[in-house]
């Protein structure tokens, strides 16, 4: 990984921390949102995970609701899910600026 991601101030490797943030979703997003205070890098991956896994967390909660279409819905939310955290802790790890639509263009202005 030849990329300089600066420091931080957790004192780990920015891309390990981006990864992470991910980790537990919008938990460890909030703490390493919170934690970290000079990189950018890792600030930007903490706030996309909290505003990604947070809305994946409030469709979770509203599909079981919606008869039918919901509950067709709610396994292919939940597989697009998985797949995106693993993608999301990939992209962190090689330290690539990694930007979702919509979702990481909230967190940019987070950040």
């Amino acid at each position: 990984m030849g990329k300089d991601l600066g420091k931080t101030s957790t004192g780990m490797q920015p891309n390990v921390a981006a990864l992470l943030s991910y980790l537990v979703g919008i938990v460890t997003g909030i703490i390493f949102y919170l934690i970290e205070k000079d990189n950018k890098f890792v600030r930007f991956h903490a706030m996309q995970s909290v505003i990604t896994f947070g809305a994946l967390f409030v469709l979770n909660v509203i599909l079981p609701f919606i008869p039918v279409i919901g509950w067709i819905l709610m396994p292919v939310v939940n597989l697009a899910g998985l797949i995106l955290w693993i993608v999301l802790m990939i992209k962190a790890y090689q330290g690539e600026y990694f930007k979702l639509p919509v979702v990481g263009d909230m967190a940019e202005k987070q950040v």
